[in-house]
């Protein structure tokens, strides 16, 4: 099953070393992660990762005994908002033009920079948007891509402590 893991941590050197190494010493692969600082000394990790629900609530009570790890939340299993960006650099050659512009507007994309050659398009949404985005401008030409990988929140209340 796919875990989308919130922590909040406290903003020093080889935090996330330590949030990871958690993963990678029981054989799981993250998925995705991103690390921002909140302010007041504190930056949050979102990670993604599939496994059982067993090891991953093992893994959150390890990460919980962590002295810089100040809450951990599995936003998995409540309601909640993911959002990922993907910048993506597509062919614009004078034949598929007209038709990179309509998947920009399909997707409600933007397009941030154009050449006579290429169109550089922001993408954001959950990751089924994206990769829905990214099959139809493959065959258009994608030079180049890069995703930020997963932030989430949960709705309403519940979850983090406030900042």
């Amino acid at each position: 099953m796919r875990h989308i893991i919130s922590v909040l941590v406290e903003n020093e050197a080889g935090v996330l070393s330590r949030v990871a190494g958690l993963f990678a010493a029981r054989g799981f692969n993250i998925e995705s992660l991103t690390v921002a600082s909140v302010g007041d000394g504190t930056s949050r990790i979102t990670l993604v990762s599939i496994g059982d629900n067993e090891i991953i609530e093992q893994i959150i009570k390890q990460l919980n005994k962590l002295i810089p790890v100040i809450h951990v939340v599995d936003l998995t299993e409540g309601a909640h908002v993911e959002r990922e960006l993907m910048l993506v650099k597509v062919t614009a050659e004078r034949e598929v033009r007209a038709e990179v512009l309509r998947i920009a507007d399909i997707f409600r994309s933007r397009v941030l920079d154009a050449t006579t050659s290429s169109f550089m398009i922001e993408v954001t949404g959950d990751s089924n948007k994206l990769d829905a985005c990214l099959e139809l401008l493959k065959p258009l030409g994608v030079i180049e891509l890069v995703r930020t990988g997963q932030v989430a929140l949960s709705r309403g209340n519940r979850g983090m402590i406030k900042n």
